[in-house]
């Protein structure tokens, strides 16, 4: 189905009732495991995504499935305790649907973070990885369909999905917290099965630094909105055939927890920073 844009004002306007004058500037999405940031905002509004108009359920281990509005490291954000995914049945345009009505609320700014599979020989598990770029080649866009001209252009441009001064800004960050921030390629597989050997060899002749199941869709519609992002990857195992193991979502899970303390710190320094 395509979405019109009565309906992402509907959801808008139904959060509207929820927040009052409150304005949230910095949307973030927060991947498998890592959404305890959410935990952290002041003066909290949860909304559940049950209750939102056209808003899908979050069914992905590790995902709360709600919205939480407040004050985190001194600005104003809309934060999403897990996320849709592609392969939980819904359409690329239900999992970046909430992309959108968080941009008509006044989010011009959008953190994405995801736990992924290491492609790069360099990379271990454990490693924060700042995503300088991506690739996604499998099935269609999540702009497909009928344009929505009142928030952007029928063929955006994606040569700077991921923006040079934000990279810039968390480099700066990293380097003030002492941490070793790696850098590289994110590349998008629909899942749910993790990749193959094979296909993993392929992303890495691709130039794929690490492989995951979640966030292009995201950011291409914030591209075409026209919004800021910052994308951070936490390498939660090396991706298939680089290690002589079978891979598991509680590795995933472990790994978050284990890279909690640095990855909040990085987030949180960041966003203090804009």
């Amino acid at each position: 189905m395509n979405f019109t844009y009565a309906q992402y004002q509907e959801s808008a306007d139904f959060l509207r009732t929820k927040l009052g004058a409150f304005v949230p500037k910095v949307a973030m999405v927060l991947g498998s495991g890592l959404g305890y940031l959410g935990d952290e905002v002041e003066n909290p509004i949860v909304v559940p995504y049950g209750e939102i108009p056209h808003f899908k359920h979050s069914t992905a281990p590790g995902h709360k499935g709600q919205l939480v509005f407040g004050t985190l490291a001194g600005k104003p954000v809309a934060v999403m305790q897990g996320r849709m995914h592609h392969y939980e049945g819904y359409s690329y345009e239900e999992v970046s649907y909430a992309v959108r009505v968080l941009h008509l609320l006044g989010c011009d700014t959008l953190f994405v973070t995801n736990a992924a599979g290491g492609v790069n020989w360099n990379f271990q598990a454990g490693d924060l990885m700042l995503i300088t770029d991506q690739i996604k080649i499998f099935m269609e866009s999540p702009l497909r369909g009928e344009n929505l001209p009142e928030f952007g252009p029928r063929f955006p441009d994606s040569s700077y999905l991921y923006t040079p001064a934000l990279r810039d800004l968390a480099r700066k960050q990293a380097r003030k917290l002492d941490i070793n921030l790696k850098e590289g390629v994110y590349m998008y597989f629909p899942g749910p099965q993790y990749e193959t050997p094979a296909e993993v060899r392929m992303a890495r002749i691709l130039g794929a630094d690490a492989v995951g199941m979640s966030t292009a869709p995201e950011v291409i519609t914030a591209g075409h909105c026209g919004m800021q992002v910052l994308g951070f990857t936490l390498v939660s195992n090396m991706a298939a055939g680089v290690l002589p193991q079978p891979l598991s979502e509680e590795e995933v899970l472990e790994a978050a927890a284990a890279a909690r303390e640095k990855f909040s710190s990085l987030l949180l320094a960041c966003l203090e920073a804009l």
